[in-house]
């Protein structure tokens, strides 16, 4: 009984073994199987992913360089405005000298290339003349007035002077109504500004437009995608001037117009974050929309190594030291030093009455205190500076031709030699207008965005004479409600510039009943696009009247208030 109880117990061992051995083989087997399932689910999600990756590169649109348009300036009023008008396209444009060479042109990989106008005659001696082998570059081409006459000469046409000129508002009458005239009518008004024209066309050319004066208004070589036009689609006066403008960047050129403030803004904070690292940046603020604008770009690349230095140097307008400090310290955190030496600059004026002695000393007496507050920040090897583009171009004359100094530029013109900073101009490529619509995307307050041009030298070139703290309150007190009303009219946006001269005589009044000898003020508010002309504003009788009983009751010192009604030419905006 006792074996046969053993035996049992034996064939159960062996059965449980075997039953464990084979469950333990089910599950290695299982274990097995799992894995090589997880693995073919690996590579078939693997190569799915590949696959839709593949998809996505193939459909990702290939980015290009910018688009850039390339205009070579002959010395023409219009230069810039040309610029604009290709950059109002969404299409970058680039305002070199006449004479850049081809290398430098080609390396831009431009996708046309415009001729601007200018004064002088294709046929003289010693005139503005680009290098002929642009022409060999097989890029597009046109050429605006001067520039179209260009063509024609250098290309073996031919042109001479005509007793009949035309100047002003020209009726054109378009002949081809293809290529730059597309969906253009058969005639339109165009602005001339000639007394040249083309009496031979080049080989190869064909005239597309007329005017009752003028039988080659318009050249075109097709094949080579070469066009000239004797006036000038840039400016209003031409209609459909901006419709040739944009057949000639979307037709001939093949210019798609990518380029926004959006993607400058993007390209430019990565670029300052390429070029200075982890070096530190300085920044002369002045609470004006081109150092805003500025100091908020290099701050969005590199944040608290940018340190903006404030000089409060006494001729600002009142409150305004503290509501920079409050509007970059507070509202945009900025790393800002507010400096005020008001006392120095003061002291420095002291028994100065020339304008110009006026305007070094206080470019000089900045530079100084600026040095001084840039030696405290340690490490700092980049100076980020406002430029405009307008300023990059005027620096360099196409013509050559030396100007007369009518006034010192309140800017100051690059930087002393013994200050080894590299410099940073994110805005030497823009216009005005462009800085403005930047500003509008930093959500910079309106204020800033719009504040009307105030001159480097401050209040000091709106006092004629002496400067000293009393006539500072005066031109404050004054400038404060002339704005308050100005803005109250709405008319703050739509002038150029509004404000008010304290000038060095005094005049007999009544007050009451007693006489008054006091000062006098004048109100100068002037209309203007780019502030190179500009014409008085026709402000109404009551708002001027509203303006001076205002001064005249509210601001102690001042018996007389006058109107400025000069226009520039002959007078600047300024008084001095």
């Amino acid at each position: 009984m006792k074996k046969k109880t053993k035996k049992i117990k034996r064939i159960k061992k062996v059965k449980s073994v075997k039953r464990i051995t084979r469950i333990k083989r089910i599950k290695r087997s299982a274990k097995r199987m799992a894995k090589k399932q997880s693995v073919r689910i690996r590579k078939k999600a693997l190569k799915k992913t590949r696959r839709t990756a593949k998809k996505v590169l193939l459909k990702a649109p290939v980015l290009p360089r910018r688009e850039t348009v390339v205009i070579l300036d002959f010395g023409s009023q219009y230069t810039q405005l040309i610029g604009r008008r290709i950059r109002e396209n969404k299409v970058f444009s680039r305002i070199l000298p006449f004479n850049t060479s081809v290398a430098d042109i080609k390396a831009m990989a431009p996708k046309g290339i415009i001729l601007s106008g200018g004064p002088s005659s294709v046929y003289g001696k010693k005139v503005p003349m680009p290098d002929k082998n642009i022409f060999k570059l097989g890029i597009p081409m046109l050429g605006i007035c001067y520039g179209m006459q260009v063509i024609a000469q250098v290309l073996g046409g031919r042109v001479r002077h005509n007793n009949e000129r035309e100047y002003g508002k020209t009726e054109l009458f378009i002949d081809s109504t293809r290529d730059i005239f597309v969906h253009l009518p058969g005639n339109i008004t165009c602005w001339m500004s000639h007394q040249d024209q083309v009496i031979k066309m080049p080989a190869g050319f064909a005239a597309i437009a007329h005017t009752l004066n003028s039988p080659v208004a318009a050249i075109a070589n097709v094949n080579r995608k070469i066009f000239g036009v004797q006036f000038h689609p840039e400016v209003t006066h031409t209609g459909k001037g901006d419709k040739i403008l944009a057949n000639f960047l979307f037709r001939i050129c093949g210019c798609v117009g990518r380029w926004t403030m959006q993607s400058f803004i993007n390209d430019t904070v990565s670029q300052i974050k390429k070029t200075v690292g982890d070096k530190k940046v300085v920044l002369g603020l002045s609470g004006g929309v081109d150092s805003s604008v500025c100091a908020l770009l290099v701050h969005r690349a590199i944040g608290k190594n940018l340190r903006c230095i404030f000089i409060d140097n006494g001729l600002l307008r009142k409150d305004e030291p503290q509501q920079i400090e409050r509007t970059f310290r507070s509202l945009y955190r900025l790393n800002l030093a507010c400096v005020d030496k008001s006392k120095r600059f003061l002291d420095k004026l002291k028994g100065i009455t020339d304008p110009e002695q006026k305007r070094k000393i206080i470019g000089e007496e900045f530079i100084r205190v600026f040095e001084e507050e840039a030696a405290k920040v340690k490490g700092a090897d980049f100076l980020a500076q406002g430029t405009l583009y307008p300023d990059v171009i005027e620096s360099t004359s196409p013509i050559g031709s030396p100007s007369a100094c009518i006034k010192s530029h309140h800017n100051v013109g690059g930087l002393p030699l013994h200050m080894k900073f590299k410099l940073i101009e994110p805005l030497r490529e823009l216009f005005k207008d462009e800085v403005r619509e930047i500003a509008r995307q930093l959500a910079l307050p309106e204020g800033i965005i719009y504040r009307q041009p105030f001159p480097g030298p401050g209040l000091s070139i709106r006092i004629i004479g002496e400067v000293t703290e009393e006539r500072l309150r005066i031109l404050r007190e004054v400038d404060r409600r002339l704005i308050e009303e100005i803005r109250s009219a709405n008319l703050y946006a739509q002038v150029w510039q509004s404000f008010a001269v304290l000038l060095p005589i005094k005049t007999v009044g009544v007050m009451g009943d007693s006489r008054t000898y006091e000062n006098v003020i004048a109100v100068r508010c002037v209309e203007s696009l780019d502030g190179m002309t500009a014409d008085w504003a026709r402000i109404s009788p009551e708002l001027l009247d509203k303006i001076a009983h205002r001064i005249i009751n509210e601001v102690k010192g001042i018996n007389r208030v006058v109107y400025d009604i000069s226009s520039k030419p002959p007078a600047t905006i300024e008084w001095e």
